[in-house]
């Protein structure tokens, strides 16, 4: 069962993987295509996540009024905490940081991961109203093995679309 549970997952991925690249290779098509393809990946990982955590559909219609209140300030804050990463790197990188800056970049990443985890707190307390412990469980761990497979696809994107020798093999044009 864990086998196939990986597979598909797996299977999710690669798709994922795929449409991203063929999107990025006609970006004509692009805007087009994406919404049909997030789609059908938000349906193929919903249908993965009730058959592996067993919610009967009246679950999974709460689980999905559930991600549609979180998902989008999660979403910001996670862009929110990745910004403001990136200006202290580029502040640290910088041959004269400027020490107030630095502070107030560090305030602003400890206030948003308390932000977080106060969300992923009210999401729980959301999620206990119809799951199970052990599916709140299994649900979190779906969710982490979600994101660092997406994260690891988009990096492997990047690495991909940076390589002149890909991106001639894949008929792109070089960027000015």
């Amino acid at each position: 069962m864990i086998n196939r549970v990986k597979r598909t997952i797996g299977f999710l991925f690669a798709l994922l993987f795929v449409s991203a690249v063929a999107v990025a290779a006609q970006p004509a098509r692009a805007n087009a295509q994406r919404p049909v393809l997030e789609q059908q990946l938000r349906q193929r990982m919903a249908t993965v996540t009730q058959r592996r955590l067993g919610l009967t559909d009246g679950q999974m219609s709460q689980l999905e009024q559930s991600n549609s209140r979180f998902a989008p300030q999660l979403t910001q804050l996670i862009g929110n905490e990745r910004e403001t990463r990136k200006q202290l790197r580029m502040e640290l990188m910088s041959t004269t940081p400027n020490q107030q800056h630095v502070s107030t970049l560090i305030d602003q990443t400890i206030s948003l991961q308390k932000q977080r985890v106060a969300l992923v707190e009210s999401e729980q307390r959301d999620l206990a109203r119809f799951m199970t412990p052990v599916q709140r469980a299994q649900y979190f761990a779906l969710q982490t093995e979600f994101r660092r497979r997406a994260q690891e696809m988009v990096k492997q994107n990047a690495i991909r679309n940076q390589d002149p020798a890909f991106k001639r093999s894949q008929g792109l044009k070089k960027l000015p």
